[in-house]
Parts: C-alpha cells; structure tokens; sequence
C-alpha cells in the first residue's frame, strides 16, 4: 500500500492484488459486534522513533490519531515480575545483582544505542558477543530468553549481532496505536488510494507472474490473466518462488535459502481483568515452562470500553511452521494455555473466558544469520519488470510496519526511476 501510494503520486496506474478479504496483511485486524475499535490478529504497536510510519501519517493528515498511552512491560525472575519499561526499572530489576553485572548491563546496552557500525557486528552471533562483552550471568538471564523465544532452540546460536544491535536502536519504551486499531488506519488508507485511481481487489489471489518474451508484458494470473509493465511482490521469499518460478536459478537459491519462524497467537476476550497490577506486557521465559512467549493485556494499554469492556489478551509464540501448535485446534490450544493464566491471576477461571481467537502464519519473524546482509536478495529481480520487497530485506533492522512502510517505498522508487 504504501509502494502504491507513491507510484501513484508519480503518475502511474496501480492495482493491488490481496487475497484476504480485507486489506491491512499481517498488520490487519477484526472487529466483534459492539467493539468500537478492532483488534489486530498478530499483535502490533508503534514505537515513537518509527519515523518512516510516523511520517506517512503525517503526509495523510492522521497524526492526530496516533496516541501513545504509557502501559507497564514486566520481566520474570523467582516466579515474580518486575517492571521493566525504563532504564530506571532495568537498574532496580533484581536479577541482575547490585554489582558489576548490572553496570556490564548498563554499558553495553549504552554502547549498543550509540553506535551505528552495525556491519562491524554482523560477523558475531548475539550468543557469542553477549557472553564475551555483556557476561554469561547477564545474557543467560536477559538476552538469552529473547533470542531463544524469538528463533528457537534451532536458530538462536546462529542469530548476527547485528539484529539485537537494531533491536535495541531503532525501539523506545513509548508504543503507539492508531485510534479505531490497526485495521481502521489500513482502511482509510485504502479508501485514500482508491480516490487516488489505485484498484484494489480483494479475495483476489495471484497464482503464476511470468514475462512473455515476445511483448515484453508482464503476466499476472488470477481469477483471468492480466497484464503489467511491472509487477512488485510484497510476499514472502517462499511464496515469491512459486509465483515466479521463472527465476534464475541463483536468485531462486537466495529466497529458498532465507530462514523465518511462523506465529501461532490466541486472543482472549476476558469479562473481567487479568492482570491486578494493571500490567500489559509479560516476557516470559521458555525455560521456565510457559507454552507461550509472551502475554499482553491488550486493555491495559487502551481502555476496555473501546472493546465493549471485554478485556483483550493475547498469548502469542514464534515458531517454526512444522510445530505442532499449528495443527492443534483452538480447544486443544486453550486446554494447554489457558491452565497458565492462574499464574498472572491465581483467582482465573475458565468462565472468565467470553471467546477465543486462534491465528496462525508461517511467515511471521525473519532469522538474520550471520553475514545475512550478503544474502539478501536485490528489490529489483533479475526478470525486468519483476521487483520483490519484503520483511526479510529490512535487515538489519526488524520486521514491523515502520520498515514495511520504508521498503515499500524504497521499491516504488526503484520502479519509477528505471
């Protein structure tokens, strides 16, 4: 959308393929009778240093939309949580010690922040460059857990530097929403590139894109066969190689050997609060035995009222696609989740539970191995005419809207100027 945005500004005639029947991606949402605003399917905020979003809001006159509530992160340790949203509170967490683990903690995330040589960290894995420069006792405890829950047991000694370096960079503790959810800031901008001449079809999947050599079109199949000058692939690096199996062999290569985990999330309408305390976000450590990563209380970062007082959670994962949470039911998922809950809330009960969500997706968190950024396959293909943007060409920094928003443009520039 926001590659179409552009191109059109630039004068040229776009249509957008989605075959979901509602735009917004991975980024989109859904609305329940007498919510006032929807709830995203794979939880999402902004950070207030997301400059790339920020400004496209801005450019649309919605920047009086954006609102940046102050809700409570917390970290586990002894079966307690801690607050954890300020460098205040990181320096009274308690599993760090009083000595000099905390001031190692303190420095490195400092020199993290301040340098921007993040090539000069590509060649390191965050397993071996926190354990020499930040101690075994602080990356055991606060970094190790992160990696681990982000890229599993399978990838996480394998993950660059450079990656945590951009995590680190690029996030504040300040999380924006749009007002009315995700899904009703992807709306509207829909509804602007529609008055902007873009054709937007959803329901609409595309199953081949192939140049015909002779006229030198792009063809795009569909529901009928449909022909471009060119064509931008916003997918992932496996879909893109069967919708363009014509590929050299090389570029083929480079997608299939892009790495990524997949996100299972169930999202809970509760009739009463979860959390006392009031708190929103729980890291939670795999080693301790939860069968999610992480749990946000979706209301106590925006008010319940927008959702007709349900209290929204979520309990969400990143996992590799043949895990078995992606063949077990929701009843099967909530039989093994939901008995965790007494955890943040000793007084929970099932019957606090008004209705349960369950979204899955295969392609959800790109895993940057070292060295990744010779890797990473070129926007504009080999094919003229075909060009490919997507999360796992952010690099170094991560998956999100901010970056979809800037590589989207990158590649409406990139077609334009050819």
């Amino acid at each position: 959308m926001a590659a179409a945005y552009d191109l059109c500004r630039a004068g040229h005639q776009v249509a957008i393929y989605e075959a979901a029947e509602t735009v917004g991606g991975l980024a989109g949402g859904f609305k329940e009778p007498g919510w006032d605003w929807s709830v995203e399917k794979f939880y999402h905020h902004w950070f207030a240093s997301d400059k790339h979003m920020l400004g496209l809001i801005r450019e649309l006159g919605w920047q009086d939309r954006v609102i940046f509530p102050r809700p409570l992160t917390v970290m586990y340790y002894k079966e307690k949580f801690y607050p954890f949203d300020s460098i205040f509170k990181a320096l009274l967490f308690p599993g760090l010690g009083f000595g000099f683990d905390k001031i190692r903690f303190g420095l490195v995330g400092l020199f993290l922040r301040l340098t921007n040589n993040w090539l000069a960290l590509e060649k390191y894995t965050v397993n071996e460059w926190m354990r020499k420069w930040a101690g075994m006792k602080v990356y055991e405890m606060m970094w190790e857990p992160l990696v681990i829950g982000k890229f599993g047991e399978r990838y996480y000694r394998q993950v660059t530097m450079a990656w945590m370096w951009a995590r680190l960079k690029a996030r504040t503790t300040r999380l924006g929403t749009f007002k009315g959810g995700f899904q009703r800031f992807a709306e509207l901008f829909a509804a602007r590139l529609r008055e902007m001449g873009t054709g937007i079809r959803l329901e609409e999947p595309v199953m081949l894109i192939e140049r015909d050599s002779s006229s030198g079109v792009i063809n795009v199949h569909g529901k009928l066969v449909e022909m471009y000058d060119k064509v931008l692939v916003t997918l992932s690096p496996e879909a893109m190689t069967r919708l363009v199996p014509s590929l050299p062999q090389g570029y083929l290569c480079g997608l299939m050997n892009m790495k990524s985990m997949g996100a299972v999330v169930i999202i809970l309408a509760l009739k009463q609060q979860l959390s006392e305390e009031g708190y929103y976000w729980y890291n939670l450590p795999k080693s301790m035995g939860y069968p999610f990563l992480a749990l946000v209380e979706h209301t106590n970062y925006v008010s319940p009222e927008h959702f007709g007082g349900d209290h929204i959670v979520y309990m969400g994962d990143y996992l590799e696609a043949d895990h078995e949470y992606f063949r077990l039911s929701l009843e099967e998922l909530l039989e093994r989740f939901l008995p965790t809950l007494k955890k943040f809330n000793p007084k929970f009960e099932r019957e606090w539970v008004r209705k349960a969500w369950l979204f899955r997706t295969a392609y959800a968190q790109p895993v940057p191995l070292a060295g990744h950024s010779q890797t990473i396959p070129e926007i504009k293909t080999p094919i003229e005419g075909i060009y490919f943007a997507s999360m796992s060409q952010v690099y170094p920094w991560d998956r999100g809207t901010n970056f979809a928003v800037e590589i989207g443009r990158r590649a409406a520039k990139v077609m334009s100027n050819e």
